[in-house]
């Protein structure tokens, strides 16, 4: 990986999440502004806030991104590709959906291996990304490399190491692990991150998109004088 130069390279890393239940529509606004401020990747919201957010983010280079089958990747197969249609019609780039947690667990992988194939079709043939999440805090190192290889043989666009909603896990390890069971052209996202030093370790462990609420203080973190990296 080649080091992080600029406040704008670390900047294009960060997608914000909005995705508390308890946020209120002006509480969504004031992230996506944040977002559009900071001139950051993207910033991901609930279902019922695309809208705001396609509106909001318009012409600002921030992708507009939602999850789908949040948080706990339960909802059936033909609901998630519902819910996937119909918010990248309503105009979302990116998707993130919750690997079935459950099916995983049970060791049912053709059936978590069919949904990522049709999300991926759903997503692909729209014209917008799509990211898997894999809640490795429940999964074991082995189910986290088979959720890899179902991701791959699915081309999928990134996989991601949390929700957020499930207890920490050991990201760092997480990060590492992903990376070595997907293939270059899959990226790597790290949930979680609350700091410029773990933002920077989760990167040099070969992550390509950092999901935090802590944008604002890790970019203004790196513009301080005990932030700024040669």
């Amino acid at each position: 990986m080649e080091p992080l130069v600029s406040l704008e390279s670390l900047a294009k890393l960060l997608d914000h999440p909005l995705v508390a239940p308890d946020l209120t529509d002006e509480q969504v606004i004031a992230g996506l502004e944040l977002a559009k401020r900071y001139r950051i990747a993207s910033a991901t919201v609930r279902p019922c806030d695309i809208d705001l957010a396609v509106r909001t983010l318009a012409g600002s280079g921030v992708t507009p991104a939602a999850v789908c089958g949040f948080p706990h990747g339960s909802s059936g197969t033909a609901t998630k590709l519902y819910e996937a249609r119909d918010l990248v019609r309503r105009g979302a780039r990116e998707i993130s959906l919750v690997a079935a947690i459950s099916k995983l667990l049970s060791r049912e992988f053709q059936y978590v291996q069919m949904e990522l194939l049709q999300a991926s079709e759903v997503c692909h043939k729209e014209g917008a990304l799509l990211t898997v999440i894999l809640e490795t805090a429940y999964l074991s190192d082995e189910l986290k490399i088979i959720g890899c290889r179902c991701a791959e043989r699915a081309e999928v666009d990134f996989v991601q190491t949390s929700t957020g909603f499930a207890p920490p896990g050991d990201l760092l390890a997480d990060v590492v692990l992903l990376r070595r069971h997907l293939p270059a052209e899959i990226g790597v996202k790290a949930a979680g991150v609350q700091t410029l030093d773990q933002a920077i370790e989760a990167y040099e462990a070969g992550c390509t998109r950092l999901v935090t609420t802590a944008t604002a203080a890790i970019l203004d973190e790196w513009t301080a004088p005990q932030g700024l990296r040669p």
